[in-house]
């Protein structure tokens, strides 16, 4: 198996073989693997994380983007399947929360057993998310959809190809989401964690407060100052309260690596 692209689904920036456990991220609406490359080195060593690359982005560029919430998890599970020889972790912003929730609850439907900690970022339970029709409005009002959380440069918007680029996948995305509908499933069985900026305008401290409905566990919040992308600023204290909340070894040895975008 390739050490770093785990076929088309999975990429994994640091193999850790001895590691207790790994960590799947989602990222948000637009979002891509690379946005959590960073955390390979902030991370205890017991800890192998592996981000999903959605199609239609970065190295999947050429691949058509997926519309459809079912297909999507139905393929990233399909993709993990080699990786459930250890214990692992969801950890979901913004619409991958909504995607990580999924994902446990196929992998229970297939007897795969539970996710040891289920942690999302970023947006109100799949149960109560405000369902928007972004997707449905012009490429304007989506531009000002991604103003409003500022997690995309200006600079790239501005661009024509750059931005007829971004806007395509976006887009897609913005459909998965807003026609998603979550399952009418029982409470999951793994312990929940939420994460949420005091800033943000798609979570607050009552949003993230509905994700008690999704576990037969105490429901976990942590409040972070910043908006929607308070992952970025807050990336260290974010990634220690993760290693926190998985009941991991906080203290790191020290390493050297190379600096990443």
């Amino acid at each position: 198996m390739n050490k770093t692209v785990l076929g088309p689904w999975l990429r994994r920036p640091v193999v850790r073989p001895e590691a207790r456990l790994r960590l799947v991220c989602f990222p948000h609406a637009g979002g891509a693997a690379s946005s959590f490359r960073p955390w390979q080195r902030l991370l205890p060593d017991e800890v192998e994380h592996v981000t999903v690359q959605y199609p239609g982005r970065e190295d999947r560029f050429a691949d058509g983007p997926v519309d459809s919430m079912d297909v999507l998890v139905r393929d990233v599970v399909d993709a993990l399947q080699p990786l459930l020889d250890r214990p692992c972790a969801l950890f979901g912003h913004s619409m991958g929360s909504a995607v990580a929730y999924e994902v446990a609850q196929e992998l229970r439907r297939r007897g795969l057993g539970a996710p040891v900690r289920l942690l999302a970022a970023g947006r109100a339970s799949p149960h109560h998310a405000a369902v928007g029709d972004i997707h449905q409005q012009d490429d304007s009002a989506l531009v000002g959809e991604l103003a409003r959380y500022g997690g995309t440069p200006q600079e790239v918007l501005a661009d024509p190809e750059l931005r007829a680029a971004i806007l395509g996948y976006v887009r897609s995305d913005y459909r998965l989401i807003e026609t998603y509908r979550p399952s009418s499933a029982e409470p999951l069985d793994c312990p929940v964690s939420v994460f949420f900026g005091s800033r943000d305008p798609e979570c607050g401290p009552r949003d993230a407060e509905t994700w008690a409905g999704t576990t037969r566990h105490p429901l976990t919040v942590t409040p972070f100052d910043g908006g929607h992308f308070f992952l970025v600023p807050q990336r260290t204290p974010l990634t220690e309260a993760i290693a926190r909340d998985l009941g991991l070894d906080l203290r790191r040895p020290a390493r050297t690596w190379p600096s990443t975008p």
